[in-house]
């Protein structure tokens, strides 16, 4: 089991930037993909990002290419959301997710574990 902790979100202004974190614990962090998906009122969750156990391999949801950039410190259990450029369209509660494996999947049900989500406001 995993248990996940995210923490960084607020309101900001279009334009601004954010960093979300995501605390991992329950089990070994380092060989695992980690993802973050999004849910906006009256919409489906959305992938975001995603990360290998490694972080040598990343992928991200076209709307956000450029200006979102996601990371990971396997030392200390963390993956990391580097947003920047903040649109309205942005607005959401962000989702940290763990994998089974260590291969990054587009698609939530490819994670099985989820934090309790952080809110993301964008102001225009």
């Amino acid at each position: 089991q995993v248990q996940l902790v995210e923490s960084g979100g607020g309101l900001v202004q279009a334009g601004g930037s954010l960093r979300l974190s995501c605390v991992a614990s329950g089990r070994t962090f380092s060989n695992i993909a980690m993802g973050w998906f999004r849910q906006a009122p009256g919409k489906e969750r959305e992938f975001v990002a995603g990360i290998n156990w490694s972080g040598t391999i990343t992928n991200y949801a076209g709307s956000v290419k450029g200006r979102l950039t996601i990371s990971r410190d396997n030392a200390k259990n963390t993956v990391s959301l580097q947003m920047k450029s903040l649109k309205p369209e942005d607005t959401a509660v962000y989702y940290c997710a763990a994998s089974q494996d260590s291969y990054v999947r587009d698609f939530s049900a490819g994670y099985a574990h989820w934090g309790q989500g952080t809110q993301v406001t964008v102001s225009s």
